[in-house]
């Protein structure tokens, strides 16, 4: 086995609640670190927290569960370089992988990859629009998932000219900011306009509240 080490914060096995697999089983592998500072960010405990870890202990800890499913995450994940190491040991021990990305950093390196990307195209209400690298939309293919998280109708807004300038051939996910926007207004803005996007509303936060899940 390769000698990889990458700084962890958690590792834990929930029930994905954003996206298109919203409700599966899932292990959680969420790694130390973050280049940006949205306004709504819930995970800041993942900003400098966390252990280096080497590849035979994540998989001791993953294999705790019967769930083959592993969602990668952060922080920003794509920030280690070993990330894309550990990507394809997962893949070579037959894992389904899914990679959470917040779209400021070339997504090249995972689009060869047999994952599914989940990147997030930052809106105005984050405070980190100016940081996107926009590019990476054209990357996206069709197995795929572009986020946007949704603070106000500025932001949707914001989002629908994205859409319709880049034409994204995956799926595209609208989600309110949690305590900020209410689902059924999003829902009503996207029904209103016919736009084809998936209505996302943080099934995990619904169930267990905003507590760490372990």
């Amino acid at each position: 086995m390769k000698n990889i080490k990458i700084l962890v914060n958690e590792i834990f096995c929930s029930i994905q609640g954003e996206g298109v697999d919203t409700g599966l089983p899932t292990i959680f592998i969420r790694l130390t670190g973050c280049n940006l500072r949205c306004s709504y960010c819930d995970t800041k405990y993942a900003y400098y927290e966390g252990e280096e870890l080497a590849a035979k202990d994540i998989l001791e800890k993953i294999k705790e569960w019967k769930c083959r499913r592993i969602c990668i995450t952060g922080g920003e994940p794509l920030l280690q370089e070993n990330v894309y190491d550990l990507i394809d040991l997962l893949l070579k021990e037959k894992y389904e992988i899914s990679v959470e990305t917040n779209g400021s950093i070339d997504i090249s390196k995972l689009a060869e990859r047999n994952v599914v990307i989940k990147m997030d195209i930052k809106l105005p209400s984050s405070g980190m629009h100016d940081k996107m690298e926009m590019n990476n939309i054209n990357l996206l293919r069709s197995q795929d998932e572009l986020k946007f998280v949704i603070g106000d109708r500025e932001d949707y807004n914001c989002a629908k000219k994205i859409i319709e300038k880049y034409r994204p051939r995956c799926h595209i996910i609208m989600q309110p900011v949690w305590r900020k926007l209410a689902a059924a207004k999003l829902a009503e803005w996207i029904l209103e306009d016919g736009v084809d996007a998936r209505l996302s509303v943080q099934l995990h936060k619904i169930l267990w509240g905003e507590k760490k899940r372990k």
